[in-house]
């Protein structure tokens, strides 16, 4: 079965730093591009940053200029690098990619994981 894991989210105090990981892991054939999105209280999950295989990235305004997406591809894992972080990047950050699994038909997936919870203090 594939499965996606984040981990690292926790408690910072605004203007800190933290590091999102993602790890798929499973029978897997491919993993092409990989997301990160967000979640606050009682509003919609938003896109935050995108890297495809070969590591092009694109990011959401509200980030941009202070997360940085990245991947390793022989680990199959995908990372956030959060800094500068504010009281309203408090969100459940979760983790999606279009992976592939080693099935007859060959066909990709979009994936999700369980979401990591990231609260910034003031």
């Amino acid at each position: 079965q594939v499965q996606l894991a984040e981990s690292g989210g926790g408690l910072v105090r605004a203007g800190g730093s933290l590091r999102l990981s993602c790890a798929a892991s499973g029978s897997i054939f491919s993993v092409n591009n990989m997301r990160w999105y967000r979640q606050a209280p009682g509003k919609q999950r938003d896109w935050v940053a995108t890297i495809t295989y070969g590591g092009v990235t694109k990011y959401a305004d509200a980030v941009k200029g202070r997360f940085t997406i990245s991947r390793d591809n022989p680990l199959n894992t995908v990372y956030l690098q959060m800094n500068s972080l504010k009281p309203e990047d408090t969100a459940v950050y979760y983790c999606n990619a279009d992976i592939t699994p080693w099935t007859a038909a060959r066909s990709p997936y979009d994936y999700w994981g369980q979401g990591t919870l990231v609260t910034v203090s003031s």
